[in-house]
C-alpha cells in the first residue's frame, strides 16, 4: 500500500499521538454532543468551510465544523478539497495515494470515488501538489479522531474561473448525491492585513459563501484583492452545494490570528462554515 507521510506534523500540530489526541480533545471542547456519531451514518451530504493554520490559532475554529457534523453522523466518506499553495499541477489535483498517515493512525483513501472524480474533472492522480502541502493534512487528525478509519479524497484546487468552479462542483455532487459524504474546503481567509480591514473583507467574502453566490464570491476576491488562500476550494464547494441543495448555510465561527495572540497590525482570519439541507437544520 502506498501511504502519504505527513509534513505538518510537529510544527501545525503534535507529532506525538498522544499530545494530538489532547490537543484535538482541547479544539473540541468538552463534552461532545451526546449523539455518538458511531450509531448512526451521515444521511445525506454535508459540506463545510474550515481553516487549516497551526491548531493554536484555528484550530477551536475548525473544531466548531466537525462538531456539527459530528452531531449529524459519522461520514461514509470525506472528500478534502484543500487549498494549492504551491502553484503544482493542475486547476484541480486527486492524490495518488492509497492511504494518508497521521500520528492517530491512517485515514484509507476511496479510490473508486477518487477516480471517478478525477476523470469527471480532467485531473491527474498526481502526488506533486501534496508532497509539502498542509491544507488537506491538517483536517485529518480530527476526522480521524472523531471517526476512525473515514475513507477520504484528498484534493487541491486552484483559483478557476466561475464556469470552471461550478462544473466542477456539479460533477463532485454527481459523485456523492446518494452517499452520505462530508464535503470539506480547506481555507484561511484574509493575510497579513491589519484586523480591522480582515474582518470587513472576510465579512464580505463570507456573506457570498453563505448565499451559496458563488460568481459573487469569486467576483469579491478578484476585486476587493481578499487574499484567501483556497478561493477555487471554496469556489467547487459552493458548485457542488448549489447542486446539492445545500442551502441551510451556517457561520459557525470566525476569529483572527490577533484574537489569539494579541497582534493586530498584520492577522489572518480563519472561519468555519456548514452547508446542509434546509430541513437539517437544528
Amino acid at each position: 500500500m502506498v501511504t502519504r507521510r505527513t509534513c505538518a506534523a510537529g510544527t501545525f500540530y503534535p507529532a506525538d499521538a498522544a499530545r494530538l489526541a489532547e490537543e484535538v480533545r482541547r479544539c473540541l471542547g468538552q463534552p461532545l454532543p451526546q449523539l455518538p456519531s458511531g450509531e448512526r451514518e451521515l444521511a445525506s451530504p454535508f459540506g463545510l468551510v474550515l481553516p487549516h493554520a497551526g491548531y493554536r490559532y484555528s484550530g477551536e475554529v475548525a473544531a466548531q465544523g466537525f462538531r456539527e457534523v459530528y452531531k449529524q453522523g459519522r461520514p461514509e466518506v470525506a472528500v478534502v478539497i484543500g487549498a494549492n499553495h504551491t502553484g503544482l499541477g493542475g486547476p484541480l489535483a486527486v492524490a495518488p495515494e492509497e492511504a494518508w498517515d497521521t500520528p492517530l493512525g491512517e485515514l484509507p483513501v476511496d479510490g473508486g470515488l477518487a477516480e471517478r472524480l478525477a476523470e469527471a474533472w480532467g485531473a491527474e492522480r498526481d502526488g506533486l501538489p501534496f508532497v509539502e502541502e498542509h491544507s488537506v493534512e491538517v483536517q485529518l487528525p480530527f476526522l480521524r479522531y472523531l471517526f476512525g478509519e473515514v475513507p477520504i479524497v484528498p484534493v487541491v484546487a486552484q483559483l478557476m474561473a466561475p464556469q470552471v468552479a461550478s462544473r466542477a462542483g456539479a460533477a463532485l455532487a454527481e459523485a456523492v448525491r446518494d452517499r452520505g459524504a462530508l464535503l470539506v474546503a480547506s481555507t484561511d481567509f484574509t493575510h497579513h492585513e491589519p484586523q480591522a480591514v480582515a474582518e470587513r473583507r472576510d465579512r464580505l467574502a463570507l456573506g457570498h459563501i453563505l448565499n451559496l453566490d458563488l460568481e459573487g464570491f469569486l467576483g469579491a476576491v478578484a476585486r476587493e484583492r481578499i487574499t484567501i488562500c483556497g478561493p477555487g476550494a471554496v469556489a467547487v464547494l459552493i458548485g457542488a452545494a448549489r447542486a446539492l441543495d445545500l442551502f441551510g448555510a451556517q457561520r459557525l465561527a470566525y476569529r483572527t490570528s490577533g484574537d489569539v495572540i494579541g497582534i493586530w497590525e498584520q492577522v489572518v482570519g480563519y472561519a468555519a462554515v456548514a452547508l446542509r439541507q434546509v430541513d437539517d437544520v437544528a
